[in-house]
């Protein structure tokens, strides 16, 4: 996901909350940053500061340019901006949710969730496949009913696959919606191995142009 937000203190409080939850973020400090990320990444969730010492409306500039630019990923502001002009502003330039500072970054991860179960139009925060069933919501793993533990990566390895049934990704990609950065290709292909180990061969299947899941769910 995309992270906007220029404030350090929080910007690094939100990109550690998320990504110890397993998200692979790219943080962008400044509007330009992240238009650059923005179409390198094609991210799940922008996740947008309005106020910018560049633009007061950055946040919604971006969301905007990123409307016009076709993208149907969810957006979520963040801002201290309360007012019902501003809320409603947001939400018709094509936000999909708002909140605003200061926040918990509880409520801001139980947002996210619900925004990328959006995603892939999973209602319901549980995801079957097969034997194996996912808590979306509560991170959680079971196979044939009984809890399997995976780590934070490999969990959020899996959701990326849930959340894209059918769809194809390739080690770039995973890398970078895992690990948050283009330099861990590698590791992908031993989370892919611990995921096919603890769960099922056939889960996550190696197919032209990178992984996808291995059944419906």
């Amino acid at each position: 996901m995309l992270l906007l937000e220029d404030e350090p203190h929080l910007g690094r409080a939100v990109e550690g909350a998320l990504r110890a939850q397993g998200y692979g973020v790219r943080w962008a400090k400044g509007l330009e940053e992240a238009r650059e990320a923005f179409c390198e990444l094609e991210p799940d969730l922008l996740v947008l500061d309005v106020r910018l010492p560049e633009d007061p409306d950055g946040g919604f500039r971006l969301a905007q340019e990123a409307r016009q630019a076709g993208y149907k990923g969810p957006i979520l502001f963040l801002t201290a901006r309360d007012a019902l002009e501003d809320r409603v502003q947001g939400l018709d330039l094509g936000g999909d949710d708002y909140l605003v500072k200061p926040f918990h970054l509880e409520e801001l991860l139980a947002r996210v969730r619900a925004l990328l179960r959006r995603v892939a139009e999973v209602k319901e925060s549980r995801v079957r496949l097969g034997p194996l069933e996912a808590d979306l919501a509560g991170r959680a793993v079971y196979l044939a009913g009984r809890r399997v533990d995976l780590s934070l990566r490999e969990f959020a390895l899996l959701e990326v696959f849930l959340l894209h049934p059918g769809r194809v990704f390739s080690p770039e990609e995973l890398a970078e919606r895992v690990f948050g950065d283009g330099e861990k290709v590698g590791a992908v292909k031993v989370y892919v191995h611990y995921l096919r180990q603890k769960l099922h061969p056939e889960v996550v299947r190696t197919v032209p142009g990178g992984y996808r899941l291995g059944h419906e769910p």
